[in-house]
């Protein structure tokens, strides 16, 4: 049962917003991401992506090496990866800052299979894909946004 008292209707965001620890946690944790680049004329790509991340590093990703997002990384040299939680409490982590693309490498790739569809599907997926080209890109961040809303559902729920 949801409590209507006055205490539980106001909102501080500072309440909302994750600790370093746990903003680092929660977007090394399995997320659909999605990344966003900005284009010279349009508004800018968004897609969703897979991605690897360990507290203190840069996020990494696999893509096709024709495609318009690692075009997009070499030009632009920044982008954003927003990862979320869609069901209650929801949370956000979108981190910003500069790009680089590196050469293809399998072990980043055969990693992020696994990750995303275990290591069967994985292997199978990779096989289906064999005659694809990937570039593995990082983006290194240097800004975050995050939200939190574990401790106001806590709060208004009464737990």
């Amino acid at each position: 049962m949801w409590h209507t008292y006055e205490s539980c209707s106001r909102v501080i965001m500072s309440e909302l917003t994750m600790k370093k620890s746990q903003r680092e946690a929660f977007l090394a944790d399995l997320h659909i991401g999605v990344v966003t680049v900005a284009r010279d004329e349009g508004p800018p790509l968004a897609a969703p992506v897979w991605y690897s991340y360990e507290p203190g590093g840069d996020v990494t990703f696999v893509f096709e090496s024709t495609s318009e997002k690692i075009k997009l990384f070499e030009a632009a040299g920044q982008a954003s990866l927003c990862a979320q939680n869609e069901a209650m409490p929801y949370q956000y982590v979108t981190v910003e800052g500069p790009t680089a693309v590196g050469d293809t490498d399998d072990d980043v790739q055969r990693t992020l299979a696994h990750r995303y569809l275990g290591p069967e599907i994985g292997d199978l997926y990779l096989g289906a894909i064999a005659d694809t080209v990937s570039r593995v890109a990082h983006l290194t961040p240097t800004r975050w946004r995050t939200v939190d809303y574990t401790p106001f559902v806590q709060r208004v729920a009464g737990a």
